[in-house]
């Protein structure tokens, strides 16, 4: 069975940094596009980043470029997300997801992506 599961959020003040992490289990994490999403109460669910199969490369949505990085550890077949300079807007609760569309490539808009996680809590207050 294909599963990804989320961990790392919690409450930080602005400013701050956390570092979310997608496990997977069921199939190898370097095979597919995994992409991070983000989704705050009453809005839409959108792409935040994204890391191609094989060659992983890297991609961002404008809105976090410079202070996000994702990150692919093979050996522990795991993604991380590393956000720093957290801030208010930034709050949401953050997904993983597997696609298996996507060869070398990546896309930030859900509909390319098969196999979520159950998401983690990101809440950047004072």
């Amino acid at each position: 069975q294909l599963q990804l599961v989320e961990s790392g959020g919690g409450l930080v003040q602005p400013g701050g940094s956390l570092r979310l992490s997608c496990a997977a289990s069921g199939f190898s994490l370097d095979l597919y596009a995994i992409g991070w999403f983000r989704q705050a109460p009453g809005k839409e669910r959108e792409g935040v980043s994204c890391i191609s199969s094989s060659d992983g490369n890297t991609y961002y949505a404008d809105s976090v470029k410079g202070r996000f990085t994702v990150s692919r550890d093979n050996a522990k077949n795991t993604v991380y997300l590393q956000m720093n300079r957290l801030k208010p807007e930034d709050t949401a609760v953050y997904y993983c997801a597997a696609s298996v569309l996507l060869f070398r490539s990546c896309d930030l808009r859900p509909s390319f992506f098969n196999v979520w996680g159950q998401g983690t809590q990101v809440t950047v207050s004072s």
